[in-house]
């Protein structure tokens, strides 16, 4: 059948995931080490990987794939190992500084870790993407109502912009004037000059990139999306390039921050909202998996190699995030609500020189040379190593056997550098340093849900990710979640939420409206959002009927700074019972962030954002549901292996499974070992493990 397969992959600093999906077809998985600079080739590597679980000739598939989707950690990448374009800012004159002062004395430590916090008197604001060099200011001004005080002086623009292309050689500009979202007409003119002068320079608008207020975070969301984007741009045309020697003719879908896709050209144009789209494909794919499970309430934890990220979807809810950072800069792009600590597979174990206590990250071992147990030249302990030691990895199973484990080299390593100065046996080191990590990842978890006034016993715990698995039954049982569900594409679930995404294109429009306000000037200001975003999706080819557009306001009450993003879910266009349903999910949004009896209608309220989300409905694949057979699993144990148990406080001799001879409703008490292709499952004792229609584990108090 023609276009039939949907190809999704996901590339992580680690291992780059595969999934292929066809309606009423099983689920194809694939995995395979990233293999930078050149990430194609690791994602062709991973995509043969998946294809050879179903038989399919790589030729054939790309010549029926009818969507290629894609992750990537590139912008992310960029900005952390401050690899990007030499970036210039041209900016109104009198605010050269904005990006350099950031928010004042918070940019001294935003962004740091927890002991960074801890010594405020000795952090440094992180050195910007844009040397005060390269920065220029212009005569210009537009004033808070889009009127124009001061026109642009074309001569005295070209001059700054020749300097930097010709003395400073910048290949990449930013251009941020003052309340230019409301007129854009000077950065149209600054981006005319550049293309007459060197057409190849890329050119970030903060018009286009950010029109909202806030000069710094307008500021450096466009710097990041100019320092960026030509690496984005050469990235997604190479890996154009590479799928069509392979035979794919079709579009490469790019997942976003804020969990949609947009076509790879303006993609590549908005660099800046590909930060932390695995993450946001990871919560995708959960609550797409909630839904087929019928789950409104989801703790999405996700553990590759480098990190542990995790996200709550609440009432079958998205949340996003106010005030999102990379590294340590503001942008102000839409993004999902996901929260992150630098523990994850490759995450490489130390002693902390002055307390001797174990620390894990935030320093990963990557794809290369990785774990000792990798075998590549590795000769810092990590967490994979741990695993190892505790008997919770087969040395001949990794990957489904692809890579050999070296535990001999793993155990020396780390008895040399961390169990001997312990004074621990390897054993007991091994045991500590897991469990603390799972101490860590329980915290986090409690800051978005306890803290916040959710209660985990009321949620589900989906673990995914490469090594989310070995540690679920541990933090999950800890946090008291109602059930944990290993999802049969955990190791590869953010790609299996790249699968489950639609197109989406976000448009905001910035204005103060006093409430209560006549429903006709909300409807007005809407309009035109309305009216391109679907001229836009149906550029993409979507027809009318597959188009879905979502109002959302964000409310404030009078004199505060701080908004709550609020979906309009009456009637639209608004009337008056559509607004007043606005007002009361307004306070009961504020109330559940805030505390119980904070709302306070009587202060006045605000409207000071609206925001439309464009949304092209993209046809989920049928996923195939298998027939729930006996509960006896004992013809899927292949071994029995000493590992740590917890109830035990020590290793035990437990059964291991192996998972492909596993059938839906088959049952498996702990302790037990799960293998998978692709990653390994730990039940503790006093669980019990079961696998239901979808394939997945679902992991109970017994």
């Amino acid at each position: 059948m023609k276009d039939k397969y949907i190809i999704a992959t996901d590339v992580g600093g680690t291992c780059t995931d595969t999934v292929i999906v066809a309606s009423g077809e099983p689920i194809l998985v694939g995995k395979a080490l990233s293999t930078p600079p050149n990430f194609a080739d690791g994602i062709i590597n991973s995509i043969s990987a998946a294809a050879e679980n179903g038989n399919l000739k790589l030729e054939n598939l790309f010549m029926s794939c009818r969507f290629f989707v894609h992750g990537s950690t590139v912008v992310d990448n960029t900005l952390l190992t401050r690899d990007g374009s030499k970036t210039g800012l041209v900016t109104t004159e009198g605010f050269e500084d904005t990006l350099l002062i950031t928010r004042g004395a918070y940019g001294r430590w935003g962004g740091l870790s927890e002991d960074g916090i801890k010594h405020p008197v000795a952090t440094e604001r992180a050195d910007p993407l844009v040397p005060v060099e390269r920065i220029k200011g212009i005569a210009e001004r537009v004033d808070y109502k889009g009127q124009i005080l001061r026109n642009l002086d074309p001569k005295s623009a070209e001059q700054s912009i020749r300097d930097l292309i010709e003395n400073h050689k910048i290949d990449a500009l930013a251009v941020c004037f003052l309340w230019s979202f409301f007129n854009p007409i000077h950065e149209h003119k600054i981006r005319d000059i550049v293309n007459s002068l060197s057409p190849d320079i890329y050119v970030s608008l903060s018009s286009e990139i950010a029109p909202v207020p806030g000069e710094y975070e307008r500021t450096s969301t466009t710097v990041i999306n100019a320092y960026a984007g030509r690496i984005t741009q050469n990235y997604l045309d190479s890996l154009n390039e590479k799928l069509r020697s392979q035979g794919y003719r079709g579009e490469i879908l790019v997942m976003q921050g804020y969990g949609g896709l947009l076509p790879s050209v303006e993609a590549s144009n908005r660099a800046v909202g590909m930060l932390e789209c695995g993450p946001a494909a990871g919560v995708i794919g959960s609550r797409y998996l909630g839904t087929l499970m019928d789950d409104e309430n989801i703790i999405a934890a996700d553990m590759g190699g480098t990190t542990f990220k995790v996200g709550v979807i609440q009432n079958g809810e998205l949340r996003h995030a106010r005030e999102p950072m990379v590294d340590r800069f503001h942008y102000v792009a839409p993004k999902l609500d996901v929260v992150s600590i630098g523990a994850g597979g490759g995450s490489i174990i130390s002693l902390d020189p002055r307390t001797h206590v174990p620390v894990i990250g935030p320093q990963s071992a990557g794809a290369f040379p990785g774990p000792v147990c990798y075998g590549q030249g590795g000769d810092k302990p990590t967490l994979t190593d741990v695993m190892t030691l505790i008997g919770y990895m087969d040395p001949g199973k990794f990957l489904g056997g692809s890579i050999a484990l070296d535990i001999d080299k793993a155990r020396v390593v780390f008895k040399e550098q961390i169990a001997d100065p312990l004074n621990l046996s390897v054993e007991e080191a091994a045991v500590g340093i897991y469990r603390i990590a799972c101490a860590q990842i329980t915290d986090l978890i409690h800051e978005i849900t306890v803290e916040q006034g959710l209660d985990p016993r009321d949620y589900v715990l989906h673990a995914f990710g490469g090594s989310c698995p070995l540690l679920c039954s541990m933090f999950g049982a800890e946090l008291n979640v109602k059930r944990i569900i290993i999802p049969y594409t955990a190791s590869v679930n953010c790609a299996f939420g790249l699968v489950s995404a639609d197109v989406v294109h976000e448009y905001t429009h910035t204005e103060t409206l006093v409430v209560p306000c006549a429903p006709e000037k909300v409807n007005k200001i809407f309009e035109p959002m309305i009216n391109t975003a679907k001229t836009q999706l149906e550029a993409d080819g979507f027809s009318s009927d597959a188009i879905s557009l979502e109002w959302s306001v964000d409310l404030r009450y009078a004199r505060q700074v701080h908004e709550v993003t609020t979906i309009v879910k009456g009637n639209k266009p608004i009337n008056k019972s559509s607004m007043d349903k606005l007002l009361k999910d307004f306070e009961e949004l504020y109330e559940r962030r805030y505390g119980k009896g904070s709302a306070y209608r009587e202060a006045g309220v605000e409207m000071t954002m609206f925001r439309l989300t464009g949304r092209g409905l993209v046809e989920r694949p049928n996923v195939e549901r298998f027939p729930l057979k006996r509960k006896d699993s004992s013809n899927a144990q292949i071994d029995r292996r000493r590992i740590f148990v917890d109830a035990h406080d020590g290793m035990k001799e437990s059964p291991v499974l192996d998972f492909d001879k596993l059938y839906p409703g088959n049952e498996f008490p702990g302790p037990v070992l799960i293998h998978t292709p692709i990653t390994t499952i730990v039940i503790q004792e006093g669980q019990l493990g079961r696998m239901d229609e979808l394939k997945n584990i679902i992991i109970e108090s017994n």
